[in-house]
């Protein structure tokens, strides 16, 4: 348990560090009239693909004979920003009269591209003092949106930016286009354009500390706090009404079959056994596959603490808007530093329940999740590298991610499994087990695992679905969700369902003398991964616009990953609230 904890202590220590790191990073920006400030262009894409992003310059801008690239953190590349010093000059307070950027002739070739990314509402994104600046790079007027032969396409060629600045620092940075500084690119001939940019620098009274502000007052608009709200009120209510209800069930049903099964000394002889405690020989038999029932519990404790983490991150204010891939960083460094939380929780119970290969174990522990990933990454990785996008990670970031993995990950993990493997001497279990198991009677289908499965998951999801939306449109389109504390709250509720149910059910299967609950109780618990998987669906066809084979690939692959990772959670909470309740049912009757 001592390197658990040491695990635990490095994790707090980096969540301390990256805080601190955070804070830096949003101090003073001050500049004295005509300093140049810090302008980056970043990428270029579809509108309705997030995944789907290109580099500025791959688009026909005016580039510069030699193209300068910021130098980006891990969590910055993850997220696909390949940020390059922008072709505008905005110096502090200076107000810039409209001034050609360079004047080019476009080929054939260009136009085609230009107007391909119009017709796809392209739209790109800038940093001017690390505040993020969109725009669109053209429009077209058509009834039929996607035909070129009925379409007007017009570019852009001028834009204009106000600034906002109080004192010496800057507070906001607005874009906008002439929609009369277009040029026509609907014929497929050369032409020349003459790329121009203006500013205007605007006083404001905002102090400096609020100048992030806006960007999170989508999420708390009164209109959105109310759904929001109500998400939180609709699944308190499921919880009471849940937990109230089953509750009564199981401690009427619990008293009867105590007053039953403990009856005087003179009539225990005469009570015939029945229900669950008829399978009390059986209860505590281990499960098949142990080592990969030790293995998902282990990696399922990992990620529930993981989460935890990360809400602890969020809440204190580190995931602020548009703070560049610090949720990426975040959940590498945490995920690499909690592997031997991993390892010792598999390996304790591993050896709980009589387990002897330790190496097996660790394996498997260490492949259950990441593996999978792995695999998925590769596939992607593949995909993008084709689509020559953004999203395709550069060799020396695969290297750094490997040599985390390496040397801090697996190390981890096999310290965390010989903590495990002296910390535990056997399974307390309340009854003794019989040498032969009974035989399981003959179930209706409603009892079997994937029905149990399907009521087990629908509940929690239906606790948290409306939660759901905003997170999704958060992740996978362009609103911003800071509501953190919200979600932590709904997160908690969907813990506490996914527990009661799982209980109930665990119950319910016990007094149908069916004794091999474990996978039962985890499968069950990790059912509403599957659910959330379906929504995804839902999801990407009736709410997004998103399209192309490397969009959708990236959103069911790395959906997938994610879903897998809360059956595995959800799962392990599942079956330590079965696990509880079935060893506190046991304590509390004779035992022979």
């Amino acid at each position: 348990m001592g390197k658990s904890t040491a695990c635990l202590f490095g994790a707090i220590v980096f969540l301390w560090c990256c805080i601190s790191h955070v804070t830096s990073d949003a101090s003073d920006h001050r500049y004295n009239k005509g300093d140049s400030v810090p302008f980056y262009a970043n990428k270029v894409g579809p509108f309705h693909n997030p995944s789907e992003t290109y580099r500025y310059f791959d688009l026909p801008f005016c580039s510069p004979a030699k193209v300068k690239e910021k130098k980006e953190d891990l969590g910055e590349v993850l997220n696909g920003d390949r940020l390059v010093v922008a072709p505008y000059t905005l110096d502090f307070q200076i107000d810039q009269e409209p001034h050609s950027i360079c004047k080019k002739t476009l080929t054939i070739k260009e136009v085609a591209k230009f107007r391909h990314a119009v017709l796809k509402d392209y739209f790109y994104q800038m940093y001017y003092d690390d505040l993020p600046i969109w725009g669109f790079l053209g429009k077209f007027d058509s009834e039929e949106n996607d035909d070129p032969t009925e379409v007007t396409v017009h570019l852009f060629t001028h834009v204009h930016f106000e600034i906002l600045y109080n004192n010496d620092r800057i507070i906001d940075v607005f874009i906008r286009n002439d929609p009369r500084a277009v040029v026509d690119l609907t014929q497929n001939r050369e032409v020349t354009v003459d790329f121009t940019y203006s500013a205007k620098w605007i006083e404001t009274d905002t102090p400096f500390e609020k100048r992030l502000e806006k960007y999170s007052q989508t999420s708390s608009l009164s209109h959105s706090l109310e759904i929001h709200w109500f998400s939180v009120i609709n699944s308190c209510v499921t919880v009471l009404l849940l937990t109230g209800f089953l509750a009564i069930i199981l401690m009427r049903v619990l008293k009867n079959d105590f007053v039953k099964f403990t009856p005087d000394e003179e009539a225990v002889d005469d009570q015939e056994e029945s229900g669950w405690k008829y399978i009390h020989g059986d209860v505590f038999r281990y499960p098949r596959f142990k080592s990969l029932f030790a293995a998902a519990l282990g990696t399922g404790t990992q990620l529930f603490t993981l989460a935890i983490f990360i809400f602890m991150l969020a809440l204190v204010g580190v995931f602020y808007p548009y703070n560049r891939g610090s949720l990426f960083t975040a959940l590498v460094i945490i995920y690499a530093l909690t592997s031997g939380i991993a390892g010792y929780y598999a390996a304790s119970f591993y050896y709980m329940v009589e387990g002897k290969n330790w190496v097996k174990i660790l394996v498997l522990t260490g492949s259950l999740f990441s593996g999978p990933l792995f695999f998925t990454f590769c596939f992607l990785n593949t995909v993008a590298l084709a689509y020559n996008t953004t999203a395709a990670l550069p060799f020396g970031t695969i290297v750094v991610i490997f040599l985390i993995w390496t040397l801090v990950t697996s190390p981890l993990l096999v310290l965390g499994g010989i903590a495990g493997r002296n910390s535990q001497t056997g399974f307390q279990a309340p009854c003794r087990t019989n040498k032969y198991p009974r035989e399981i009677p003959q179930l209706p289908w409603y009892r079997t695992t994937l029905s149990q499965m399907a009521m087990a998951g629908f509940l929690p999801f239906s606790a948290i679905y409306i939660e759901l939306y905003y997170i999704f449109a958060s992740v996978w389109g362009h609103q911003i969700y800071t509501i953190y504390s919200i979600l932590f709250i709904v997160f908690i509720i969907l813990l506490i369902v996914t527990a009661f149910v799982t209980v109930a059910l665990t119950y319910f299967q016990l007094a149908t003398e069916d004794h091999e609950w474990w996978w039962r109780s985890f499968l069950c618990g990790g059912s509403t991964g599957l659910f959330i998987y379906g929504y995804c669906l839902y999801y990407y066809y009736a709410r997004s616009d998103m399209s192309g084979f490397m969009q959708t690939s990236f959103f069911f692959g790395y959906m997938a990953c994610i879903c897998y990772g809360f059956f595995l959670m959800l799962g392990t909470v599942g079956f330590r609230a079965a696990l509880i309740f079935v060893r506190h049912i046991y304590h509390s009757i004779k035992c022979e």
